[in-house]
């Protein structure tokens, strides 16, 4: 199936199943993106991130919240 396909498909539900697909398609959304996040972290390519943030913090470069 093409996206095109999907999108004439998508296109053609009535408001009730839209919003039933609207709802599904958001959370295998969140999920996919949860994964890839996990999957990043995993590998090691936030943690420059992280001692940044270390550094900020300890240099007195953050403010409260």
């Amino acid at each position: 199936m093409s996206i095109r396909e999907i999108e004439s498909a998508v296109e053609r539900l009535p408001s009730d199943q839209l919003a039933a697909f609207t709802k599904w398609f958001e959370e295998f959304v969140a999920d996919a993106w949860d994964r890839k996040f996990e999957a990043d972290v995993a590998a090691g390519k936030l943690d420059h991130l992280a001692k940044q943030a270390d550094e900020d913090f300890e240099a007195g470069r953050c403010t409260p919240l």
